[in-house]
């Protein structure tokens, strides 16, 4: 097993959450409930990256800020209708998912 880093990030609604992250290429991987009325544990995946997706509260602050490296940031930007911004040390664009955590994504300097 290679050892890895899974952000948590809390969401009112797993399902819609899930939608709007596949839109960044991320696949629904499993979702677990306690009990069917209880909320939802949603882990979805780009590649190796994961991120678990919780409707339970406290187990994340909502506006949690995630980074993700990607090799085109203009693929990611078309999508959702945003600009691209010239960093330093990378082209990038931020995000707000539907619950107002921040996705900033990034192609790094002199990758083409």
């Amino acid at each position: 097993m290679n050892e890895e880093v899974v952000p948590i990030l809390y969401v009112e609604d797993a399902v819609a959450a899930a939608d709007w992250y596949a839109r960044l290429g991320f696949g629904k991987e499993w979702e677990h409930r306690f009990a069917p009325d209880l909320p939802a544990f949603v882990e979805v995946a780009r590649g190796s990256v994961r991120l678990f997706l919780s409707e339970h509260e406290g187990d994340a602050r909502p506006g949690t800020l995630v980074y993700l490296r990607v090799r085109d940031v203009d693929a990611v930007a078309a999508e959702f209708g945003v600009p691209v911004e010239e960093q330093p040390w990378a082209r990038e664009t931020e995000l707000r998912d539907p619950d107002g955590n921040r996705i900033r994504v990034g192609t790094p300097a002199g990758s083409a």
